[in-house]
């Protein structure tokens, strides 16, 4: 009897898992598929806009049409990325509406120069995209969730060509300190499955974008000196999650109106881009990202990204803020360079991952991020920096929806929302 059972758990897993693989097979690739095509649309209205500077005149219309859409389909008050984080918590429904909007919404920013990132659209894209397979092919609670995880993972994958980030990020960032180890299966094959396909339509490489090569001794002063810098990037995270949350509450109350508020939005982001005469601070800012490994960043580009970033996000436009925070970070990084004698390349790719991890409090996700952005040579850098921002951000977050379970400082059970 006692066999007998045995060989029925062993085949009840092994049925499960050919489930999983065949499920996260097809996920990975029909999302991977049309996020390519969604990072593709991103790259050639960034290379019109460029290319076009009075583009930006347009700003302001595409804003209002933004909120016409989300309301006309009924998401006038779309929380973004934070109902994804709720849906896999609390076992809700994503509309299927989510998906098409938020590209059409981000294509739109980024064409007319919005600054954001994209990684909002991907998080919500994919999530939709899965949770609308499950409750077609009407899974239980959990496996819907399941489902949900790998879309976004899938997604995140196809779009920044991080497989292993991309893969932990939807189990880690729901709630911080608890992992949905369920998912693993689905979330990786999900996650290889797009890139492979991002790299088969040319969206994606193999190679290591912004590889660090340029790496002091570890056990010597440099070491202290990261721990630093670990600090400085959690105090520059925290600050930029309140600077958006706040300027976001201020929005709402001066301009109660979605239409007027993204008018301002629109019309100050043009202005200001304008008056300074530079893109760098619209869109994704990868220009600036690549100076930073070289050395070459003011110090002040930080600030006015944030200002670009609020005025932007906060007033309806869509996008995300992953990529302003690595924007963010790099600048930091590369500007304390030189102040601490140590490598900007080094530093910059710190600040990317660190502040990365504070505003996510995802710091297993941001160490996979810099192995696969940055290589593996500056290994005890990165991680060093990662932890230490971590415990240094407290309980802050760009997602109001996420929950702290665990303490960063003790082994207890906390349950906290972020921001209290």
């Amino acid at each position: 009897m006692e066999l007998f059972q045995r060989f029925e758990t062993v085949g009840k897993a092994v049925l499960n898992l050919i489930r999983w693989v065949v499920l996260a097979t097809i996920t990975g690739a029909a999302v991977g598929f049309l996020t390519g095509l969604f990072g593709m649309a991103i790259s050639a209205v960034t290379q019109f806009r460029l290319a076009h500077s009075l583009m930006l005149l347009g700003l302001p219309a595409a804003g209002l049409a933004i909120v016409f859409l989300y309301r006309r389909f009924g998401l006038a008050h779309d929380t973004g990325t934070n109902r994804v984080i709720t849906a896999i918590r609390e076992q809700r429904d994503i509309p299927i509406a989510v998906a098409p909007l938020i590209v059409i919404a981000t294509v739109l920013t980024h064409a007319f120069g919005g600054s954001s990132g994209r990684e909002g659209a991907a998080l919500q894209f994919g999530g939709s995209l899965g949770n609308f397979a499950a409750r077609k092919l009407k899974f239980d609670a959990s496996s819907t969730e399941i489902m949900v995880m790998a879309g976004m993972s899938a997604a995140f994958s196809a779009l920044f060509g991080t497989p292993l980030a991309a893969t932990i990020l939807p189990m880690e960032f729901v709630s911080v300190g608890v992992l949905y180890y369920a998912a693993l299966v689905p979330c990786v094959i999900s996650a290889f499955t797009a890139h492979a396909v991002a790299v088969q339509m040319n969206v994606q490489r193999l190679q290591i974008p912004y590889e660090v090569t340029d790496v002091p001794v570890l056990y010597s002063s440099a070491f202290l000196k990261v721990i630093l810098l670990g600090v400085i990037f959690a105090v520059v995270g925290i600050g930029f999650i309140i600077c958006l949350h706040m300027s976001g509450h201020y929005f709402k109350i001066w301009f109660e109106n979605q239409y007027i508020r993204v008018l301002f939005g629109g019309v100050s982001v043009a202005a200001l881009a304008l008056l300074l005469g530079t893109q760098d601070y619209i869109g994704l800012g990868s220009n600036v990202i690549h100076a930073c490994f070289d050395g070459k960043a003011v110090w002040y580009a930080a600030i006015l990204k944030v200002v670009f970033v609020c005025l932007t996000l906060e007033t309806g436009y869509k996008g995300g803020e992953i990529v302003p925070s690595f924007f963010i970070g790099a600048v930091v990084g590369c500007s304390l360079s030189g102040i601490l004698g140590l490598p900007a390349d080094i530093c910059t790719a710190c600040g990317m991952c660190s502040v990365f991890c504070a505003v996510t409090n995802s710091p297993i996700s941001a160490l996979c991020v810099a192995f696969e952005l940055f290589g593996f040579d500056g290994m005890g850098y990165f991680a060093i920096s990662i932890a230490v921002s971590y415990m240094m951000s407290g309980y802050y977050s760009l997602y109001g929806a996420q929950k702290i379970m665990y303490s960063k400082t003790e082994t207890r059970y906390i349950n906290r929302t972020t921001g209290e």
